[in-house]
């Protein structure tokens, strides 16, 4: 399945002022790691924005919004989110400040060796 590579060109965008920005191809799109930290990514036509628990829980009950599942575990520091919830720039700049707000209490991966 192809990213929505217009969407990308956004976020990519919304990050350029940041120092530490790395692009990687995962979840069958890319994602915007900041600070070695999984910030945002595009998957398919969605964003998926790594947004803090306490965050998802609020923004759960909005259109356009869902709880990111992988292999059947809910991963409570995450959401899609469809473009009917970033349909204007507004909107759009709210999902990347939220996840950028959260980005320095995230954990980075472990690196493989």
């Amino acid at each position: 399945m192809a990213y929505n590579t217009k969407l990308a060109d956004r976020i990519r965008e919304a990050l350029v002022h940041l120092p530490d920005v790395e692009e990687k191809e995962m979840f069958r799109g890319v994602c915007f790691m900041v600070d070695g930290k999984m910030c945002v990514c595009v998957s398919g036509d969605e964003m998926m924005c790594r947004i803090g628990a306490a965050a998802t829980e609020k923004v759960l009950e909005q259109n356009g919004v869902r709880q990111m599942i992988m292999r059947e575990k809910v991963m409570n520091d995450y959401v899609y989110v469809s473009e009917e919830a970033f349909h204007n720039q507004k909107d759009f700049n709210q999902w990347i400040k939220l996840a950028l707000d959260f980005n320095p209490q995230a954990k980075a991966s472990k690196k493989k060796k």
